[in-house]
């Protein structure tokens, strides 16, 4: 028998975060905490407003029902939660942890002793170009050979600019772009075709999501390759997943677990993808320190040689302290270090 609370946290950006969609100055997450006997589990439930299909408006009381429901005796899966993917994953990860003793340890492995680190993209939020400059400049310094940048909400010709020193700077580094739906449909390969000079990875999200007929248009014309992001939230049934993948045919695919329903949906969209010869990789999404090392410990045993996105634990200034930590342009798990998550188990 569990027993089942939650608790509300706000998580407090050391500094604004800029995207095409807005600054982010704030962000709220719900922790799933679940106790049995002598253990206790926590799990992250973080939705993203106006960006995941969460209904914020109800989530507190969705979360509240689900521990009521839990601790009436009944499975935790059989609560429906097909529309709150961030509570399914943060109920997923909650269960794996508790199942694993209540170590925050969820998926063991030489990462989580230690041994080994999962290599990351730096990541560089908008801003003016003095900004995101000194962001490039920063991550460049400690090493970072996978550079991310936010863009699409800034004079264009400037960003090209932006993007044309740095590759003249590294001419070896790998420039990820993210676009967040930004560029207009009838300007986005005019855009593509200009950054498709500086040897760009890739674009996430070009146009908005569910412009189906333009968006595999882009992928089938565009010099750079093209990721679909916001473009594979909500689908869950696996042969809408696999018809969006063969009909838009993007280079890439970026798994959120928060965004998509969790590990197991996110696991269903990477067999369609090594199915129908999709690249991919996992990315963080705003998560505190507790559901990044709970994304960071599954990514790590997928495998994969793709640079992950998993550097956004630096973010807040109000953080949990974890034994996650950042050098030399990866992800470490440090075993001798401890968790403080008092501030939400009180």
């Amino acid at each position: 028998m569990y027993q089942a609370t939650f608790k509300e946290y706000t998580l407090n950006f050391k500094v604004p975060a800029g995207t095409s969609r807005g600054v982010l100055y704030k962000k709220k997450s719900w922790f799933l905490i679940l106790k049995k006997e002598n253990l206790t589990a926590v799990g992250e439930c973080s939705p993203i407003p106006g960006l995941s299909p969460d209904n914020i408006n109800v989530y507190g009381n969705v979360i509240s029902a689900l521990c009521t429901f839990i601790n009436e005796g009944y499975e935790a899966g059989d609560f429906g939660l097909s529309e709150f993917p961030s509570l399914k994953f943060g109920l997923e990860t909650v269960m794996k942890d508790l199942k694993n003793g209540g170590k925050r340890i969820l998926y063991p492995s030489e990462f989580t002793d230690g041994k080994t680190s999962i290599p990351i993209n730096g990541l560089i939020w908008m801003g003016d170009r003095k900004f995101m400059e000194m962001q490039i400049k920063e991550k460049t310094v400690n090493g970072f050979r996978c550079i991310k940048l936010k863009i699409g909400n800034n004079d264009f010709d400037s960003e090209l600019s932006m993007i044309r020193n740095l590759r003249n700077h590294y001419p070896k580094i790998e420039i990820r772009l993210d676009a967040n739906g930004a560029f207009k449909p009838e300007r986005a390969l005019v855009k593509l075709e200009k950054l498709a000079a500086f040897g760009i990875h890739s674009v996430e999200q070009p146009i908005m999501p569910g412009q189906t007929e333009l968006m595999a248009e882009l992928c089938n014309k565009s010099p750079v390759p093209v990721a679909l992001d916001e473009e594979l939230i909500g689908i869950y049934n696996k042969k809408q997943q696999l018809k969006l993948l063969q009909y838009i045919k993007p280079a890439y695919i970026i798994l959120k677990p928060s965004l998509l329903g969790g590990y197991s949906s996110c696991e269903q969209w990477i067999s369609l993808a090594e199915f129908t010869g999709t690249g991919w990789w996992i990315t963080s999404a705003l998560e505190s320190n507790i559901g990044l090392n709970a994304i960071a410990q599954w990514a790590y045993i997928l495998k994969s040689k793709m640079v992950q996105g998993l550097g956004t634990g630096m973010l807040y200034e109000n953080n949990f302290a974890s034994p996650l930590e950042i050098k030399n342009a990866a992800l470490y798990y440090s075993p001798h270090k401890q968790w403080d998550i008092s501030s939400i188990l009180s």
